[in-house]
């Protein structure tokens, strides 16, 4: 579930950046920033947590077996791009792809339905994405033996992550009822 909605975010930027600021779609991936490769925009998941506000505890009815409630989580990732020309247009190239980024993120801020891939893909799921104001210093502390680069901060969620727990139990099959006469 967690890797899907990554994915389904990199789809959503592939489909918006590609051709004209990235030459192709594995310019756009997951991956850690300083582990880039051949990329030119890394989407690196750097924090999960739970999201406390959608908390559930009602059980999912499954016919003689009861599920229990889904955790919310919120994942909170970091996009930074790369740029492979000379010095002197390099800044100008990351400039442009972040700030197509913010554009396509902020006016896409809903994955749900074709933009959704794997275990997600046919659901209804509706998971937001929300620009997180990550200060400088939180960015470098992420990664502190690495030079910074101009990144984003993204929050996407509620996800669901279903629980393996269950539960079985017996449906009432027959009712008695005695009434006593005063």
């Amino acid at each position: 579930m967690i890797a899907d909605v990554g994915l389904s975010l990199v789809k959503v930027l592939r489909e918006a950046l590609v051709p004209d600021l990235v030459a192709h779609p594995d310019g756009i991936g997951l991956a850690h920033p300083s582990d880039k490769g051949d990329m030119n925009l890394t989407v690196y998941l750097y924090e999960i947590k739970e999201n406390t506000e959608v908390r559930s505890s009602d059980m999912i009815d499954q016919g003689d077996r009861l599920r229990f409630p889904p955790i919310a989580l919120d994942l909170s990732y970091l996009i930074t791009a790369h740029s492979s020309s000379d010095v002197l247009t390099r800044a100008i190239d990351e400039h442009r792809i972040i700030g197509r980024t913010m554009q396509v993120l902020h006016d896409h801020n809903v994955l749900k339905g074709s933009d959704l891939v794997g275990s997600l893909a046919g659901t209804d799921s509706s998971i937001r994405i929300v620009k997180d104001d990550l200060s400088l210093e939180a960015a470098v502390s992420l990664f502190p033996n690495t030079p910074y680069k101009l990144s984003l901060g993204y929050k996407i969620g509620p996800v669901y992550l279903d629980s393996n727990r269950t539960r079985s139990v017996t449906r009432v099959k027959e009712r008695q009822v005695r009434t006593v006469r005063k």
